[in-house]
């Protein structure tokens, strides 16, 4: 009797405890997978609920699409590192200089360079961007140069008309767009006329690009002005070179 009372008993036992054995089993399986099956069976469920190919190929169509930006924003990169270099071998009287601050209040009127007197910069020196002439420096520290830009109200520098040789004042307003007050009474001058420093100027060095006319105002007083559209965008411009006297 008492055998037969015990495994009884310990059939009644096992049979209540199995829901807890299982379910002990299962903790310790998932313990040991770290979740891999919970994953496996979360995506098993979720699968007709998965995107279809259309979406799939959304995804590839942007991921193709990005990989061609990145790899034309580095092409151009390239390309623009490449002509600074270049530009750098083939005129050694220019230093190349990084902008490494530009203020916020007067955007149209100075820059600060990361090139100063240690590597030769000078006060005075004409300042160039991809385009054509963007100012002069006006202070220097042992590491850094202050550019005053052509669109600064304080800039004067004397230019001239290649086509008709008829010489003016380029004179900052504080916006993007600068005016020649020119010295004749009758410069000749039309819309898309080319502008360049002037030889006779002493502040520059002769014939820098500098912009484009884009109109004129013969009845300007006391002598006719024009509104010139700058070939260097100052606004946009990350490196610059200084010419060397």
């Amino acid at each position: 009797m008492p055998a037969r009372r015990w495994l009884r008993f310990s059939t009644t036992g096992l049979a209540q405890a199995w829901p807890w054995l299982l379910l002990l089993t299962a903790l310790a399986v998932l313990r040991l997978s770290k979740g891999a099956l919970l994953s496996d069976a979360y995506a098993l469920l979720s699968r007709p609920f998965w995107p279809g190919t259309a979406q799939s190929e959304w995804l590839r169509s942007a991921r193709r699409f990005e990989d061609r930006a990145r790899i034309a924003a580095l092409e151009s990169e390239n390309a623009r590192l490449r002509g600074l270099v270049g530009l750098q071998q083939a005129t050694p009287a220019r230093i190349t200089a990084p902008v490494i601050a530009r203020d916020p209040a007067g955007w149209w009127q100075t820059l600060l360079l990361g090139r100063g007197a240690l590597q030769g910069v000078r006060e005075g020196s004409a300042v160039l961007a991809p385009g054509g002439l963007i100012g002069l420096v006006s202070s220097v520290t042992p590491t850094t140069a202050r550019v005053t830009l052509l669109t600064d109200p304080s800039s004067r520098v004397g230019v001239w008309v290649a086509r008709t040789r008829h010489h003016g004042l380029l004179t900052g307003l504080g916006t993007d767009r600068p005016v020649i007050r020119f010295l004749e009474k009758d410069p000749g001058v039309v819309a898309g006329d080319v502008i360049t420093t002037s030889p006779a100027s002493t502040l520059v060095p002769p014939d820098l690009p500098v912009g484009v006319i884009q109109s004129v105002d013969l009845r300007a007083d006391p002598a006719p002005e024009a509104v010139l559209q700058l070939a260097a965008r100052a606004a946009s411009t990350d490196w610059v070179q200084v010419v060397v006297r």
